[in-house]
């Protein structure tokens, strides 16, 4: 497994806001502007995800089905972006953003996380979408994903951008395929901060491959975290309001 070199500090900096800096789809919801906006305000990077529009368009949104967030049924994979730019989110005046309305909002102030929500047989293009729509942009922003073939496709494209993977499990035939993956040269780990510590997490850190972890909603988590890995995606909660020790 390569040792990576790369100085990655910036991706462990601070906390880390999963689908933005959100208030559990109370008012600002998930994976919008406003949730995005919010995180920049407080100095948090940001979490998010992407799907491939059927334009082939990234857009930022996490479910397959559009019904818990939009309150309709259907494949968000099935519409265009410019049919997601006119459907609101949780009753909210804000619609599905793109990528690109991601990036113009947030500047290179905070760091981006991106993970992409591959499906297996429908992702051609995808990767190459992804990279086309951040060409330009100088902000930090680190590209990861579950789904191996994306992966793939995103290291045979030999980005600029530090690409890790997404992962959980706390049984070794899985630390096998997550090894696997770690072989196509990846950067960093998403890690479920329940299935810690692990001898999969225990060796990528000694080797001094950074792990953040998720989903962080309360302080048993927190402290799970801290323990065995370098920085948290969290949501519910300020971290700015408690000190780690």
């Amino acid at each position: 497994m390569p040792i990576v070199t790369k100085d990655l500090s910036w991706l462990t900096a601070q906390p880390v806001a999963h689908r933005g800096y959100h208030d559990m789809n109370k008012t600002v919801w998930e994976n919008t502007l406003p949730a995005f906006k919010r995180a920049v305000e407080a100095g948090f990077a940001i979490e998010c995800d992407l799907q491939y529009t059927a334009d082939s368009v990234p857009v930022v949104f996490h479910d397959d089905d559009m019904q818990r967030l939009c309150g309709i049924k259907g494949d968000i994979r099935a519409k265009t972006a410019g049919e997601l730019g006119l459907i609101a989110i949780g009753g909210t005046a804000d619609k599905v953003p793109t990528l690109g309305a991601l990036l113009r909002l947030v500047k290179g102030r905070v760091p981006i996380v991106l993970e992409l929500k591959g499906r297996k047989g429908d992702d051609e293009g995808f990767a190459d979408a992804v990279l086309e729509t951040l060409d330009g942009y100088t902000g930090p922003i680190a590209l990861m994903s579950f789904d191996h073939w994306l992966l793939k496709d995103l290291k045979a494209l030999e980005p600029s951008y530090p690409v890790g993977l997404t992962a959980d499990g706390a049984k070794p035939d899985t630390f096998v395929v997550h090894e696997e993956a770690m072989q196509l040269g990846l950067d960093f780990v998403s890690y479920f901060y329940g299935h810690l510590p692990n001898s999969f997490i225990t060796k990528v850190r000694a080797q001094g491959v950074p792990v953040i972890t998720w989903t962080v909603r309360d302080e048993a988590a927190i402290e799970q975290t801290f323990a065995h890995a370098d920085q948290m995606t969290f949501e519910g909660f300020d971290p700015r309001e408690r000190i780690i020790a």
